[in-house]
Order: structure tokens, then C-alpha cells, then sequence
């Protein structure tokens, strides 16, 4: 009787095992993203951690501590312009109960990249990974033809045809892009294979004109890739003095993200920029710099200028902005009402 019982708690464990470590579906229905039939709400941020002094090389030995203050400010998402190739990161990002939009260039030199087709080998590594929520397929190239032989179309139709080439691969998540503001109806036409619209909007502190506009023109589901303000302002305006202001980026990203979360019925969410300053963007990698430029960056608020090494939640050394805790009351405040 007893080898019995033995064998039953055995075949339990397993079966529990199992159920723990069984793949997630993300999906997408009525204008919503869900995860296994539940409703999710991307409460996130754009991460690219670069060290002082490293030119655009990512690390991740801050991980532990950039995770620990993501869950403070309850990020439930994390978007990176490139992939993770690390089974441990993923992991350790997976076990902090944080998923990842996984972005991918066009031209990468043949790592992972959609001009050499090599991404789709990513996916198949990694598609099982409950870390992964979406598939990103670009940043903003609506902004740039000249890299798709002047003439935008181009870059669309690869675009459509990658996301197909997922969908046959990984039916289990959503493919995705990050467009620079509102897709036209040229976009829309040549992408049917796109699940979800991300936007990467600035429009001053108030995207609100967009949710409806997209409404209006298509029932996908849709979120901000990227949206927020720097720290710095480069004149003194709307009451905003020149100079280094937390401040000015606190109000903005507030203004933005009760927008962001007022409209839930249309957006899906938000991806902030971004997670830390970056000191690799403008000028000298050892230092903090202003200036830096951004294409499309005139609805900045409050000065106009992107100031591209001051987007940070976080400075470089991971002292906390004052954003920091606009986003954090935000973001547990959604997170609350979903529990």
C-alpha cells in the first residue's frame, strides 16, 4: 500500500510540475491583449542598459537592481530594441514576474535581423519562453525610406511578410511594431499580419487625440512604444526653468500616463521611455551631455528638444527621478484594480 501511495505523490509532483512550467498564450481579441484568456495591461518600460563610458554595448550586471526597482514601481513589462540572447536573463527577468516585447532591426549585420531572415531562428530558440510577450518587428523606420531605397513601401511589405513567417512559427504570441506615431492608411493596407499597433507618440503631454483617432480607422489593439520626456530643459518655458528638471519630466509623464490609462478601452498601455539615462547618445560616453537628436521630436514637452541622455526613470547610477514615483503610484494603480 505504501509503494503505492508513493507512486501516486510521485505521479502528483509531475503533473504539478508540468502545470507549472506550461507555456503561456498571449492573444488578441476586441481590441485587447491577454494572456492565457486574461486580460493584460502593459504597465512598462524601454530598456537599454548601457554602462558609463560603453559606446551602445548593453550590460546586464545592474539586472538584479533594475528588476528589484521594476517591481517597486510595478512594471509588469519591459521593451528592448534588440534581442536577449540569454537563457538566464530571460529567466531571471521571467522569475521577477516581468515580461519582454522583443524588438528586432532590420540590418544587424545577420544577428537576429529581419534582412537576413536570421530572427525567425531567435523566435524558434526562444518561443517557449513565458518571458516573451510580443514580437517587435522595427523602431520608427516609417521615419526613414532612405534606408529602403526611398520609398517606405518597401520596408512595409518585409515587415508584413516577417510577421507572417511568425505567425507559422510562434502562434502563441502577437506581432507587433513600433511605429512613429499613428500609422497611415498606407501602413495599415500593406501590414494586415501586424496584431498590434505600437506608437511611439510625442505629442506634448497629451496623447489623448490619438486613442480616438485610431478608434476611428481600426480595431486592433494598440499601445505607446514609446512616449514621456527628458529631464532637462533646454530653455525656460511653460513655467519649466532652463536647466537640469525633474520636475518638468515628473508632470509630463503624469499628464500622460492618466491619458494613457483613461482610455484603456482603446489602449492597451504604455512602454515609458525609458528605464535609465543613457550617457551613450550625445557627446562624450563618460559623461552626461545635452542634446542629441531624435527624429519627429518637436512635441517633446515641455522645451521641444530631446536631450536624449536624460529619459531615464532612474539617473545612471539608479537614483530614483522624480518620475520615478509618478510612474510607481500610476502603474500599482492599474496593477490594483486587476487583482
Amino acid at each position: 500500500m505504501r509503494k503505492y501511495l508513493t507512486l501516486i505523490i510521485i505521479a502528483f509532483v509531475l503533473v504539478s510540475c508540468e502545470n507549472l512550467t506550461q507555456n503561456e498564450v498571449v492573444s488578441v481579441k476586441e481590441s485587447h491583449i491577454y494572456v492565457n484568456d486574461t486580460l493584460y495591461t502593459i504597465t512598462g518600460i524601454c530598456y537599454h542598459p548601457v554602462p558609463k563610458g560603453s559606446p551602445n554595448n548593453r550590460s546586464w550586471s545592474t539586472l538584479t537592481q533594475d528588476l528589484g526597482l521594476m517591481n517597486e514601481a510595478g512594471i509588469n513589462t519591459i521593451r528592448v530594441y534588440e534581442p536577449i540572447d540569454d537563457l538566464n536573463v530571460l529567466n531571471e527577468i521571467h522569475n521577477a514576474g516581468i515580461k519582454v516585447i522583443i524588438g528586432f532591426g532590420y540590418n544587424q549585420g545577420g544577428i537576429f535581423d529581419i534582412k537576413s531572415g536570421t530572427f525567425i531562428d531567435y523566435i524558434n530558440k526562444y518561443k517557449n519562453h513565458n518571458a516573451i510577450l510580443m514580437w517587435e518587428l522595427g523602431n520608427e523606420y516609417n521615419y526613414h525610406p532612405e534606408w529602403f531605397k526611398n520609398d517606405i513601401k518597401n520596408w512595409y511589405n518585409e515587415m508584413n511578410a516577417a510577421a507572417e513567417l511568425i505567425h507559422t512559427t510562434d502562434p502563441n504570441h502577437p506581432t507587433t511594431t513600433a511605429h512613429g506615431d499613428l500609422p497611415n492608411e498606407l501602413a495599415l493596407s500593406l501590414s494586415p499580419n501586424i496584431d498590434v499597433w505600437g506608437m511611439n507618440v510625442y505629442r506634448w503631454d497629451n496623447p489623448e487625440p490619438l486613442f480616438k483617432l485610431w478608434k476611428a480607422i481600426n480595431s486592433k489593439p494598440m499601445y505607446l512604444s514609446e512616449t514621456g520626456g527628458d529631464s532637462y530643459m533646454t530653455i525656460t518655458k511653460a513655467g519649466y526653468e532652463q536647466g537640469e528638471n525633474q520636475k518638468a519630466q515628473a508632470d509630463a509623464a503624469e499628464n500622460i500616463l492618466k491619458k494613457v490609462f483613461d482610455n484603456q478601452d482603446i489602449c492597451s498601455g504604455v512602454t515609458l521611455f525609458s528605464f535609465t539615462d543613457g550617457w551613450w547618445k550625445a557627446g562624450n560616453n563618460d559623461i552626461q551631455d545635452i542634446g542629441g537628436y531624435a527624429p519627429n521630436s518637436t512635441g517633446i514637452p515641455y522645451d521641444g528638444a530631446p536631450n536624449e541622455e536624460y529619459w531615464g526613470i532612474v539617473d545612471i547610477n539608479r537614483k530614483k527621478k522624480l518620475v520615478f514615483d509618478v510612474l510607481k503610484e500610476k502603474y500599482l494603480s492599474v496593477n490594483n484594480k486587476k487583482k
